[in-house]
């Protein structure tokens, strides 16, 4: 897995890389701020972004890094 997958609000469904990921926040609707300055506004809460970008950096990284990849 290279992306993980989001909602927008009107139900239509894209892939994003999780590596371009800079910045989400919650204001109320989850914005997710790609590292190129492109906004994004999602259905899922920021937990569940996250979620999916702790789980792709572990189907990447996981092996390689101490803790299993996986930022807190």
């Amino acid at each position: 897995m290279t992306v993980i997958q989001v909602t927008r609000l009107d139900g239509s469904e894209l892939v994003i890389s999780a590596e371009l990921v800079e910045l989400l926040e919650a204001v109320p609707d989850t914005v997710i701020t790609l590292t190129t300055g492109r906004k994004l506004v999602v259905r899922e809460d920021v937990a569940e972004v996250v979620r999916r970008i702790k789980e792709y950096r572990r189907s990447v990284y996981g092996a390689a890094l101490p803790g299993g990849g996986v930022e807190d």
